[in-house]
């Protein structure tokens, strides 16, 4: 079977960093592999989407706001065997494609790549190196996502009622199956949230929820505390 990949971002209010993240996936790929560049966008007002029109053979996808819609939209128009979920902030490293596959190949229907902040806080350093580290709490959707489309729709997609810890309720269903691999290459994500909120009230509060989901809280109480704590990019 010769396996392609669907590449799959979803969007919102992404002018800074979209042209940055396709140009270099054009460039750090090879057109065997990817099969297609997928856009979701989930209503950018910042031409975000003038942007992505300017790229050939790139589709570009309306969807409702909400990474685990417009992820679950883009994985049901994608025709690769493979789909890849990256977001917009995100640089996977050099042949990120060939390493994919092979991993696909081996029978690792799932995973990602370890994962570096663009920043020399050492905190941030640190965090990054753990993420070298097999354990589930070293995941996040920074680091990518990569997942055979079968397996994809066999475990449901992205849970919908999440729009936040959407990444971290699908990686928790993949460790349970035994199904996800962390690939030894360096992706490069951007510290911006931390850079708006502050390190250490970030680090705080996303600790905070990954405990509230441990006692059993609903994604509607993950989503409220949120929005009432963490400030995001419009």
């Amino acid at each position: 079977m010769k396996h392609q990949i669907s590449i799959i971002i979803p969007i919102l209010n992404e002018a800074d960093n979209i042209y940055h993240l396709l140009n270099h996936l054009l460039g750090n790929s090879s057109k065997e592999n990817v099969l297609e560049i997928i856009i979701v966008d989930g209503g950018s007002t910042d031409g975000s989407q003038n942007i992505v029109s300017k790229f050939n053979n790139i589709a570009l996808l309306h969807s409702k706001k909400g990474r685990a819609k417009q992820m679950n939209l883009g994985a049901k128009k994608a025709k690769g065997s493979i789909l890849y979920f990256l977001h917009a902030d995100s640089i996977p490293p050099k042949n990120f494609d060939k390493h994919i596959i092979e991993q696909v190949k081996k029978n690792n229907d799932a995973g990602c790549f370890i994962m570096k902040f663009n920043s020399k806080h050492w905190w941030l350093k640190l965090a990054g190196q753990l993420t070298r580290l097999p354990f589930r709490f070293c995941r996040g959707g920074d680091q990518s996502l990569f997942i055979t489309k079968l397996l994809f729709n066999s475990i449901g997609g992205y849970d919908e009622n999440f729009k936040i810890y959407e990444d971290n309720d699908l990686i928790g269903k993949l460790y349970a199956r035994k199904q996800f691999v962390v690939i030894q290459k360096w992706l490069t994500t951007s510290p911006r949230c931390y850079s708006t909120n502050g390190i250490w009230r970030l680090q705080f509060h996303y600790w905070t929820i990954h405990l509230k989901k441990w006692f059993g809280a609903s994604p509607e109480k993950l989503n409220q505390y949120y929005l009432k704590y963490v400030s995001v990019k419009k």
